[in-house]
C-alpha cells in the first residue's frame, strides 16, 4: 500500500503556504516539493497554523497605523495623548523610561533636532502612529514586552516611543515612530509591511507563551471590514455595543475567499487520507471551520456568485495540479 505521508506533507506545503503566506505575484503551477527534511518541517509549521486557526481559534493580533504627525506640534500632542499628559511611563528605542510633562518636552526637542529639522507645522508626515492590540484577558505586561521586541525588530534605526494602555478592555500599546531613520531613509508602510508586522507581533507573543495568530481575513474566510478606530475605542470604553463593521463585496473579495475555500478543501481532503488520527481529526475541524465561516454562509444565501468547482480527490501518488491565480485582494491588515 502506498504511504500517503509524502503526499499529505506535499499538499500541506503547496496549499498551506498559499493560505498563510500568499505570494504577491502570480505563481506558476508546479508539482509539490520533494519530501525532504525541509518539506517535513514546513508541513509541521502549516499543521500548527491550521490547528491554531481552525481548532483552537487562537486570538488574532491587531496592528493598525492610526495616523501620524505632519509637524512637531502634532507629534508632541500625540506624545501627550498616549502618555495621558505625562502620567503614564513612556519608553523609547533605547528602552529608557520617561515620566512627567518635562520629559515630554525633552523628548519633543530630541525628535525635532535629531536628524532633519522638523518644523512646528509641516506638509509631509514626520511620524507614524501605530497601535498593537490583543483581546481582553491577555496579560498586558506580556503585550508590552512583545511590543517592545516587535519595535526592536521592525523599527530598528528609527526613533520611537511606546506607551502601554491597560485601563481599557483590550490591552494595547501605542507606538509613535519618527518617519526618518538615523540613516536618512523614510518609513512608508504598505499593506505587505503591515501584514509582516502582524506576523512579527504574533511571533513575539507566542514566544512569551501567549497564543496569537496573524491570519488574513481571506484565509479565515471572513466577510467583515475592520471597525473604524473611534468605534473601536468607544467599544473598549463601553460606550458602543452594536456591531457596525460592514460586510465586504466585489470581485477581488469573492476571488480571494473562493481561493481560500479551494485551498482549505484540498488540505482537508489530503489530511482525511492520512494514516495519522490527528490529521483526520484536523480534517474534521477544517470542515466545521469552513462550514461555519461567514463567507460560506453568505455564499449559501446566494450573495457571492456560483460555488467554485470542487476539487477531485487525488490518489496519493499523484499530486493535484491546480491553476493558481493572483489573490487580488491582497493581505488583510485588520484583526
Amino acid at each position: 500500500m502506498t504511504n500517503p505521508a509524502p503526499f499529505v506533507d506535499g499538499v500541506l506545503v503547496q496549499w498551506g503556504e498559499r493560505l498563510f503566506y500568499p505570494p504577491s505575484r502570480i505563481v506558476k503551477t508546479a508539482p509539490p516539493p520533494r519530501l525532504d527534511t525541509m518539506t517535513r518541517r514546513k508541513a509541521a509549521v502549516v499543521r500548527q497554523r491550521i490547528a491554531a486557526t481552525v481548532t483552537r481559534r487562537a486570538p488574532q493580533v491587531m496592528v493598525k497605523v492610526t495616523g501620524g504627525g505632519r509637524g512637531m506640534a502634532a507629534i508632541a500632542a500625540h506624545f501627550r495623548y498616549i502618555s495621558q499628559n505625562g502620567r503614564l511611563p513612556v519608553q523609547d528605542e533605547r528602552d529608557e523610561v520617561r515620566y512627567g510633562k518635562e520629559s515630554l518636552h525633552d523628548l519633543a526637542d530630541r525628535w525635532r533636532y535629531g536628524g532633519s529639522f522638523i518644523d512646528e507645522v509641516g506638509h509631509r508626515r514626520e511620524a507614524f502612529n501605530i497601535m498593537l492590540s490583543m483581546p481582553s484577558g491577555t496579560d498586558a505586561q506580556i503585550v508590552h514586552k512583545a511590543a517592545r521586541e516587535f519595535a526592536h525588530t521592525e523599527l530598528s534605526g528609527h526613533r520611537y516611543v511606546m506607551v502601554l494602555h491597560q485601563h481599557q478592555a483590550n490591552p494595547h500599546v501605542h507606538l509613535s515612530v519618527r518617519a526618518e531613520s538615523t540613516t536618512g531613509e523614510r518609513l512608508n508602510p504598505r499593506k505587505a509591511d503591515l501584514h509582516r508586522w502582524r506576523e512579527t507581533f504574533a511571533e513575539k507573543l507566542r514566544a512569551w507563551g501567549v497564543e496569537a495568530e496573524a491570519t488574513r481575513q481571506a484565509t479565515r474566510v471572513a466577510n467583515r471590514t475592520a471597525e473604524r478606530l473611534w468605534r473601536l475605542k468607544a467599544r473598549q470604553e463601553g460606550r458602543l455595543t452594536a456591531d457596525h463593521r460592514l460586510s465586504q463585496s466585489g470581485d477581488p473579495y469573492t476571488l480571494s475567499r473562493n481561493g481560500a475555500l479551494e485551498a482549505w478543501l484540498r488540505i482537508m481532503q489530503a489530511l482525511a487520507m492520512s494514516g495519522d488520527p490527528q490529521d483526520k481529526a484536523l480534517a474534521q475541524n477544517i470542515q466545521r471551520f469552513v462550514r461555519e465561516s461567514p463567507f460560506a454562509k453568505e455564499r449559501g444565501r446566494g450573495r457571492s456568485g456560483p460555488e467554485p468547482a470542487r476539487a477531485t480527490p487525488a490518489r496519493p501518488q499523484h499530486a493535484p495540479q491546480p491553476t493558481v491565480t493572483r489573490d487580488r485582494a491582497g493581505p488583510e491588515i485588520e484583526r
